[in-house]
């Protein structure tokens, strides 16, 4: 059943699905559709074109698909949707996108952990895992379970692959490889995000091709496209692989290449400014 607290604002015009609670002075717009057992914190605004998925708990005071904070935007209809069996902590801001008739959106099983802001235009995938304080700028691409820790800024236009872990306080101003740990201002590389592939049960072949395709990207005189060459010539083909080729194929800022050698090779390096969130899925920022 349906539950709405009375203090609750609750357009008529919103669709809301079975077993959704509404809690104490929440806020919920017109044009806002919300899937059957979410959970909608007390003080949540959720706004615009929103279409929010099943099973998602939204916490106290969050604010999801309000307008665009670009200064291009101006007034064109735009969305924001999110899927299913998300966590959105306390605080975290989800706008919707600036482009006529486009999306923000956010996949399913995320963690967004408090006072997180995620812009405009932002496309994140699923099982990912952003700590608290971190800000996404517009048109972030992220791509399945990667994570970043807390206070971490993302440049507009920025693409972070699948499996990639970036620690905490970090300065992201171009794109992040799939399967790699980074952290610092500037960026550095450390090595392949080892724990999050074995979490993730990537088998030992497919590790043992990574670890060489790393090798060519980071720790040889190779620049990019002859890396991609000797890659394409000379690792074995898998899943992970061709994941990592075309990604760089669409990088468009280029890839984080400072390569840290001194650290590279301990696991646990740029990986322990820790979380107190770990949903079993996606990954947490502790021991990545």
């Amino acid at each position: 059943m349906t539950v709405i607290h009375p203090t609750a604002v609750v357009s008529p015009r919103a669709e809301l699905g079975k077993d959704v609670s509404v809690g104490p002075y929440a806020v919920i717009g017109d044009n806002v559709i919300i899937g059957d057992g979410t959970m909608v914190g007390p003080h949540v605004v959720v706004d615009g074109w929103t279409n929010v998925g099943k099973h998602n708990q939204i916490f106290t005071g969050a604010v999801i698909g309000s307008q665009s904070q670009d200064l291009k935007y101006k007034g064109a209809r735009t969305f924001c949707n999110i899927g299913d069996h998300n966590t959105i902590r306390e605080y975290v801001t989800i706008n919707r996108a600036t482009i006529p008739e486009a999306t923000t959106s956010l996949g399913n099983y995320n963690a967004i952990l408090a006072y997180c802001h995620v812009a405009h235009d932002c496309v994140l995938g699923n099982h990912i895992t952003v700590s608290n304080v971190t800000t996404l700028a517009g048109h972030v691409r992220v791509d399945d379970r990667a994570g970043l820790g807390g206070y971490v800024g993302v440049h507009q236009f920025s693409q972070i692959g699948t499996l990639a872990y970036i620690g905490g306080w970090s300065k992201v101003v171009q794109d992040v490889p799939p399967f790699i740990r980074v952290s610092g201002a500037p960026l550095k590389v450390y090595g392949l995000n080892v724990v999050g592939l074995e979490r993730a049960e990537v088998n030992s072949a497919s590790r043992h091709a990574l670890r060489q395709a790393y090798t060519l990207l980071y720790r040889s005189n190779h620049n990019v496209s002859q890396a991609v060459d000797l890659i394409r010539s000379g690792v074995l083909p898998c899943p992970e692989i061709e994941a990592l080729l075309e990604f760089l194929a669409r990088s468009t800022r280029g890839i984080c290449r400072r390569f840290d050698a001194e650290n590279a090779d301990d696991p646990t390096f740029a990986g322990s400014e820790g979380s107190d969130f770990d949903n079993g899925t996606s990954h947490d920022s502790s021991n990545h």
